[in-house]
């Protein structure tokens, strides 16, 4: 861990750590050459136990992708500015982005015994979305496979960064697997194929999914269950509207669709979605049905069954008495 006071490449002035990481930090750092701006240092430290070509592969990585991430340029990112390499460690600078992250505004709703307000967290969705559909409409997409409130956090302006975005790919090597930086994500807003070892089963509606659970759990206060408890139990699944009933109906619908299991089932991209959330879309109604909820033709067959089952034990009880 780098100690306050420490300059990187007689530019960059450790102040203090802001970020923990298992593969390193993030710091606040004071740019010397330019008085009064503040950056965060994002540290990513290789591990002496990997072979030499191994860690040559992963900081050839991280610089092919830093070199990506530098050229985004969106007012809900931070702007990358710099990257390089000291000793044993890899670093990337960008944008320092003052403010709470959406994790700790619900917590202090709780605190208060209420909900986050759904228009408030609509207008951060809506933020949030101009965000992925910037990342996603690049060529290659770019998917940032760990979506969730702690990675969102708002300036006091109320403008919305999603932060600790990119450096997330995996890497297979031979028969090893190494995860670079961050790993498959966080399981509450992971969908089920980013749970593989691929890289290519993930793409643009992973992070469709995991917006959709970052939306359950700002609104509900609960994480929601993973998509394996999803997949296995089924049943234990909380609707939105249950666990906070003044979630409006089209919304609760939207998060279902974004959260469903198969990327097929789920919105096509961000437009898709946006258009369901703010209601300038109507869902098909077999994708985005609650556990509880269960077509009438369903219904009327299930009770026709029923009704027939009993009918046939009345049946059979007569015919047993008259004999």
């Amino acid at each position: 861990m780098l100690k306050p006071g420490t300059e990187l490449r007689n530019r960059y002035k450790i102040v203090r750590v802001i970020g923990r990481g298992g593969m390193g930090n993030v710091y606040l750092a004071e740019d010397l050459r330019l008085p009064g701006r503040r950056c965060a240092v994002k540290e990513v430290r290789y591990s002496n136990a990997l072979p030499p070509e191994w860690q040559q592969e992963l900081r050839m990585q991280f610089l092919r992708e830093a070199t990506v991430l530098a050229r985004l340029d969106h007012p809900n990112l931070p702007k990358v500015s710099d990257y390089f390499s000291e000793e044993e460690a890899d670093y990337l600078v960008m944008d320092y982005v003052p403010g709470k992250d959406l994790l700790t505004l619900m917590y202090e709703a709780q605190s208060q015994g209420r909900f986050l307000d759904e228009e408030d967290v609509l207008a951060w969705a809506d933020q949030l979305l101009d965000a992925l559909h910037y990342l996603h409409t690049q060529n290659p997409p770019i998917v940032h496979r760990d979506i969730k409130p702690s990675n969102v956090k708002v300036t006091p302006t109320g403008l919305v960064k999603l932060v600790d975005f990119g450096l997330v790919k995996e890497m297979v090597l031979g028969e090893a697997t190494i995860t670079v930086i961050q790993g498959k994500g966080t399981l509450p807003y992971t969908p089920l194929e980013q749970y593989g070892s691929e890289p290519g089963q993930t793409d643009p509606r992973s992070d469709i999914y995991a917006f959709g659970a970052t939306l359950y759990h700002l609104l509900t206060g609960k994480p929601p269950l993973t998509a394996r408890e999803r997949f296995l139990h089924p049943e234990r699944f909380e609707p939105p509207r249950k666990i906070n009933p003044r979630i409006r109906p089209e919304v609760e619908r939207a998060i279902l669709w974004a959260m469903s299991l198969h990327p097929d089932e789920r919105p096509a991209n961000v437009l898709q979605l946006r258009a369901a959330l703010f209601g300038t879309m109507a869902l098909p109604h077999s994708r985005w049905r609650t556990p509880t909820q269960v077509p009438w033709k369903q219904y009327a067959v299930d009770v026709a069954l029923l009704v027939l089952a009993i009918l046939g034990v009345a049946i059979a009880v007569w015919t047993t008495l008259v004999r």
